[in-house]
């Protein structure tokens, strides 16, 4: 049932206060719930798997804080790691040997990784391994794909997904067509598309850039051979393929994507969990390639707080507590009996559904689907999605305020956790 202690007077007083100050009352645009209906809640403070907002009401947090939170929220490691580095300073905008540290435990995890520059976000990450793609290559053209999304930047918003998906808007306003005339897409899971690109620009085509399995569009997983196939193509044709593990990197496996479907690409994206909840983000790959950036290099990129001594060390302590024994499997083991459950429990209230997991990554559509790519996922009634959000919600439960977006789980949520969801979305499933 419905608890009626949940009030939400303070979140709306609050966002309409939001609204006059900053645009659309947010600083990032899924967060305003257009998507859903209603007003955001407003968050006070997290712990584990838990959120509570400024009127006091307490959920139980399949967001975290879109990704990063796979330890669970404030961990108290992580804290105390924190504390002792606040001691020491914020900021030193010159070399620590943190740096040392948390590159060399992202090289020994992830497969393709051999060098790593660290940046302060998963969009300017993905800024910087575009430039390097072209000025490796020699080429100027990329390819990525329908509903795909790698951050703000100019060039990357051509049919992008995350907020350009769930607010349904065009390509933006503000970007030139001349710094998007080079990004060419296809559809995710279409190997041909991609073929007959390569054929229509031979010599042309830098890379191709891709989230191995899709977080921005809803949870989409490649088809059998999509990688694979990737792999063959770019290396025919002298191209590059990298993956976009800023949501999936040490989430889906602790070497990400590209460990768990043993698909090597050439250079990875990383971002949310190497920072442990702070701002972070890195890109690396083959020594030959990443040679080329600046100082070692000519391709130019920096970043003043680029290896901020405090995301350094919540990323080492995040890293260190995800090598634990058992980790993976209990991540696994309490993400399917959450994605099983919500999908059978629809099912049995008649409603068209679809859906399902990697690791710690989960997504329901409310379509037959089967979902392969973003035009399959457009299928999906948000309207209904937007009911589902907002029963879940009154009854304690936070999940991404769109149909466009990955869930995701922590080892802080329990078994109990996870049966009190499944308790609140029957509730609801059988009245929207």
């Amino acid at each position: 049932m419905v608890t009626t202690s949940f009030k939400t007077t303070k979140s709306e007083e609050i966002f309409a206060a939001a609204q006059k100050i900053m645009p659309g009352g947010v600083s990032s645009p899924v967060r305003a719930f257009k998507s859903v209906g209603g007003q955001p809640i407003v968050f006070d403070h997290v712990k584990g798997a838990y959120i509570w907002d400024v009127d006091g009401n307490e959920y139980i947090d399949y967001v975290g804080t879109w990704g990063p939170a796979i330890c669970g929220h404030a961990h108290p490691e992580v804290i105390k790691a924190l504390h002792e580095a606040l001691e020491k300073g914020t900021s030193f905008g010159a070399p620590s040997v943190l740096e040392n540290v948390l590159a060399e435990m992202v090289i020994d995890a992830v497969p393709s990784i051999e060098m790593v520059r660290f940046v302060n976000s998963g969009t300017e990450a993905c800024m910087a391994v575009l430039r390097l793609m072209r000025a490796f290559t020699g080429r100027e053209k990329v390819i990525k794909f329908e509903g795909c999304y790698h951050g703000h930047a100019d060039m990357f918003l051509v049919k992008a997904g995350s907020g350009v998906a769930t607010l349904g808007l065009p390509d933006s306003p503000g970007v030139p067509k001349s710094a998007t005339n080079s990004t060419l897409t296809a559809p995710y899971n279409d190997l041909e598309a991609v073929k007959a690109l390569f054929a229509e620009n031979p010599g042309e085509i830098a890379g191709v850039i891709l989230e191995p399995v899709v977080g921005n569009a809803g949870f989409i997983t490649p088809d059998a051979g999509f990688l694979e196939g990737l792999r063959v193509i770019t290396q025919e044709n002298g191209a590059l393929l990298v993956f976009d593990e800023v949501m999936t990197g040490f989430r889906i496996a602790y070497g990400g994507a590209q460990e768990k479907f043993g698909i090597t690409p050439d250079l990875t994206t990383l971002g949310k969990i190497i920072g442990g909840g702070l701002p972070v983000g890195a890109y690396g790959g083959r020594q030959d390639i990443m040679s080329m950036v600046a100082p070692a290099g000519p391709m130019y990129q920096a970043g003043t707080l680029s290896g901020n001594p405090l995301a350094m060390t919540a990323g080492i302590k995040t890293l260190e507590l995800l090598q634990k024994p058992g980790t993976y499997e209990y991540l696994e083991q309490i993400t399917k009996k959450l994605s099983d459950g919500l999908l059978q429990i629809a099912k049995d209230a008649g409603h068209a559904v679809c859906g399902g997991h990697i690791s710690a990554m989960f997504g329901l559509f409310f379509t037959g689907g089967p979902v392969h790519n973003y035009e399959d996922a457009k299928k999906s009634d948000t309207a209904k999605f937007g009911r589902f959000h907002r029963g879940m919600l009154e009854r304690g439960v936070y999940l991404a305020p769109s149909q466009f977006e990955a869930g995701f789980t922590s080892f802080a949520h329990t078994e109990a956790d996870i049966d009190r969801t499944l308790a609140a979305a029957k509730e609801v499933l059988s009245t929207i």
